[in-house]
């Protein structure tokens, strides 16, 4: 009985919290402002949490379970809307003559960008954990290490048969119904083909029969004001899902493994902190205020840092990106390319630490110049088709160990620190996205300065 009322008491404290949002929503206070304090007292509440009971509280559990229906449910409506989103916004670029006209080097640009800053993006995980001096040897194997480790062997087994070319193949479409459903890892970069090929054949179309052409694109158009409706009303929730989120992981992770793998946590927020100021060079060098870029992408960065998906950060991606000038046929592509390709965090970072830290178990010395040669480019390879949900970074790492000969059950040992990188990991994903848009729009004389630069154009979301 004494659980059921501590219970009731966390979802009280919980309600009052979100009465605050509310009542700074019904006060005007801007989307941002929201946000960032959904996710300021997200984390406060969810340490007050951890602190307040015991390891493994019962009462903890049940809360957080709680919390997942006002989270979780935020989360599950945006993967709702996903791949309609990521369909119609690639189709409504082809419909859009302004970037028709130039869409192979668009898009070119894009794809160029997302691939050059993932190979940059294993460099500097591969820096940082020689600088570190991480090794597998050195941490502690316990029974969800190993659990984990036999776990990731078994999914290994649908990996390790397909060679490069058949891997290549899972990427496209041969039955985009079921790829809607997401039913495969590489389901979002099918769609993204699909709708390309869609997208081409509505070109070919308009040369021959302009009027069927027009009537397809009216259809487009309309499609995509109903999707993008859709995702308004969805995105009016984003500061409560960050709230409860945010309490939901801060109360529910194990500081004492946090502790253990400090060095290794580090040294992984230091790879992606580097990768960010890449990102923010990049747009300082294309001749734009990175300040700017920081204070208009936070509610993307925030909401992609604790929700850990790329794919339900689409919505926001998007629009963050026009709130910067971005077109909206390249915003479309950049926003949509990024989930599959060139996943910085993901597929960059992550899995080149995890080769330098296995290398010297199998004898293998991480510093040979064809060694890390080799890693960057199968990480660039490897960065094709890897989904923008939970789960993206394992794929990528189970492809990348197992094309280096590497041990596939050592990387099994980090899972108790997964959720806690892993949200890092994200932000710079749909960062790389975005700088992938900004950077190709002003590389083609059509980034909107005056929108960049215009602090009152932010991420808001009206009824």
């Amino acid at each position: 009985m004494t659980t059921t009322y501590l219970v009731l008491l966390n979802l009280a404290v919980m309600a009052v919290l979100l009465g605050v949002l509310v009542y700074m929503q019904r006060k005007h206070v801007s989307f941002s402002k929201r946000v960032f304090t959904g996710l300021g007292l997200g984390i406060i509440f969810g340490l007050i949490l951890q602190y307040a009971y015991e390891p493994g509280s019962e009462a903890v559990a049940k809360s957080a379970d709680w919390f997942s229906l006002v989270g979780g449910g935020y989360v599950t409506f945006l993967k709702m809307i996903v791949m309609p989103l990521v369909f119609i916004s690639i189709l409504s670029a082809f419909t859009k003559m302004k970037l028709s006209n130039n869409i192979g080097k668009i898009s070119t640009w894009i794809i160029g960008l997302l691939i050059a800053t993932t190979a940059v993006a294993a460099a500097v995980g591969i820096a940082s954990a020689v600088a570190f001096d991480l090794e597998a040897v050195q941490i502690e194997q316990g029974d969800a290490e190993n659990a984990r480790g036999q776990e990731l062997e078994g999914t290994f087994g649908t990996v390790k048969d397909l060679t490069l070319p058949q891997q290549i193949l899972s990427l496209l479409p041969a039955n985009p119904f079921l790829d809607f459903t997401g039913a495969r890892p590489t389901s979002t970069i099918a769609i993204v083909i699909f709708a390309a090929f869609l997208g081409l054949a509505y070109l070919g179309v308009k040369k021959k029969n302009e009027e069927q052409a027009a009537t397809f694109a009216g259809i487009v158009d309309a499609f995509y004001g109903v999707i993008m409706r859709v995702v308004t009303l969805i995105l009016r929730l984003t500061p409560y899902g960050v709230l409860a989120i945010m309490t939901k992981t801060v109360a529910l992770s194990d500081l004492d493994a946090i502790t253990k793998l400090g060095k290794f946590v580090i040294a992984s927020y230091v790879a992606l902190l580097v990768m960010f100021l890449i990102h923010l060079a990049m747009i300082t060098f294309s001749g734009l205020n990175p300040v700017t870029y920081m204070r208009k992408a936070f509610p993307v960065l925030s909401f992609a840092f604790t929700s850990r998906t790329s794919a339900g950060a689409l919505p926001l991606n998007i629009r963050t990106q026009k709130s910067l000038g971005v077109p909206d046929g390249i915003a479309n592509f950049s926003g949509s390319f990024g989930l599959s390709i060139g996943q910085n965090g993901c597929a960059g970072i992550y899995p080149a630490m995890l080769a330098v830290m296995i290398a010297p178990t199998v004898g293998i010395d991480p510093l040979s110049p064809s060694f890390i040669a080799t890693l960057i480019a199968i990480v660039a390879l490897s960065s094709f088709g890897v989904a923008g949900v939970g789960g993206g970074a394992t794929f990528a790492a189970l492809l990348v160990l197992s094309a280096m000969d590497l041990p596939i059950a050592l990387a099994g040992l980090l899972i108790s620190v997964e959720p806690l990188i892993d949200m890092g990991r994200t932000a710079v994903n749909v960062s790389g996205a975005m700088t992938s848009g900004i950077v190709t729009s002003r590389l083609q004389n059509e980034l909107d300065t005056d929108v960049y630069n215009d602090a009152d154009n932010q991420v808001e979301v009206s009824a």
